[in-house]
């Protein structure tokens, strides 16, 4: 594609979103005109442009209303934005990311953030984060056993060849790898006052402390895209708050993950030899009752996924009186637990991808 194609196609996405965003902030028609003839201006001149604080944070916003997977999304508007683009420095950039785990976590009162750093420029990324989210758990191959999170273990190895040495237990939380354009990456450990997490227990099965299992308290994602009329931030963390199931169901339960359906199915005295006991269903619910009575009474923020089911009606019905469509992916939207119970099962949903938005991206070249 020519320059001047280039600079024709990102005027056009930029002037798509200056309109939708200032039209929901009240702005006139002439301040939205004015602003698309300074970024024509600058793309003109510089083949880029810069979005204004206030653009950034709607946009921001507006991204995660959009994002098909997220069954989160009728608290939208509460996102606190942190602008960091200003940051040249790894200590600077390292600063800002532990300063987004304190805010987020707000000891257990999970607040809805992002953290937003330099943009993609010239086609290369100034800043980059490794991590695929903020606080995870390392994954160890040994013998024919994994320990600890097995989505992490290529990551772990990389750690590791940067220097970073883990405990070796199945839940050792991960380094931050920051790399800044034209440096080789660094590790930083988070400290450890920074990270909350939930050690899960049972109201009725008191053995269930025994298995030692435990959770950290905010999904903060950090390898995703965000891309806002045109301009793409290659590094912008930005975490919500568990849905139970999400650990419960998929975390602690998946076979390729923690698998510990079978040990919480002995821990019932279920029997484990035919499928036709449904040993698997009754320990996934028992799971998932414990992980939602820990993060309660451990006073961290976490949703069921029968309350996240009516927030995510409350919210089609509130877009739907401001006109504007409903996009989701029905895979990501129902619930591994019980899909059936929920109204998201029994409709289908428009995938198609609005902007802005977030996106999956390619991992750095070093990772």
């Amino acid at each position: 594609m020519s320059k001047q194609a280039e600079d024709n196609t990102l005027l056009l996405e930029a002037e798509q979103f200056i309109h939708r965003c200032y039209e929901e902030l009240g702005m006139s028609k002439a301040q939205q005109t004015e602003r698309v003839e300074e970024i024509r201006r600058a793309i003109t001149e510089t083949g880029t442009y810069t979005h204004t604080s206030v653009e950034l944070e709607h946009g921001a916003k507006m991204a995660w209303r959009n994002n098909n997977r997220c069954i989160g999304r009728l608290f939208w508007d509460t996102l606190q934005v942190f602008d960091e683009r200003g940051l040249e420095t790894v200590e600077d950039v390292l600063e800002a990311l532990l300063r987004h785990i304190d805010y987020a976590t707000n000891n257990g009162k999970i607040r809805s953030t992002i953290t937003i750093f330099l943009p993609r420029q010239g086609g290369e990324d100034s800043v980059r984060i490794w991590n695929h989210q903020l606080i995870r758990y390392a994954g160890y191959e040994e013998a024919d056993q994994i320990i600890g999170d097995s989505t992490s273990v290529a990551f772990t190895k990389m750690c590791e060849k940067l220097g970073w040495k883990g405990k070796r237990t199945p839940y050792d939380v991960l380094p931050l790898v920051i790399q800044m354009k034209g440096e080789s990456p660094q590790f930083f450990e988070i400290p450890q006052e920074l990270v909350k997490e939930v050690a899960i227990t049972h109201p009725q099965f008191e053995g269930f402390s025994g298995l030692g299992i435990k959770w950290y308290a905010v999904p903060i994602i950090a390898n995703m895209r965000l891309e806002i009329g045109g301009i793409h931030y290659p590094m912008a963390p930005f975490n919500g708050w568990y849905m139970g199931t999400e650990i419960g169901a998929r975390n602690l339960a998946d076979e390729d993950r923690y698998n510990l359906l079978p040990k919480v199915a002995e821990l019932m005295g279920l029997d484990t030899k035919s499928n036709r006991s449904l040993w698997k269903d009754k320990a996934l619910v028992e799971l998932n009752i414990a992980v939602l009575n820990s993060y309660n009474n451990a006073g961290v923020t976490l949703v069921d996924h029968h309350t996240a089911a009516k927030q995510f009606k409350s919210f089609e019905k509130s877009e739907q009186s401001k006109g504007r469509e409903i996009t989701g992916n029905w895979a990501w939207l129902i619930p591994p637990l019980s899909p059936a119970t929920t109204h998201m099962f029994h409709r289908p949903y428009n995938n198609d991808i609005v902007t802005p938005n977030y996106f999956y991206q390619k991992d750095p070249d070093n990772c």
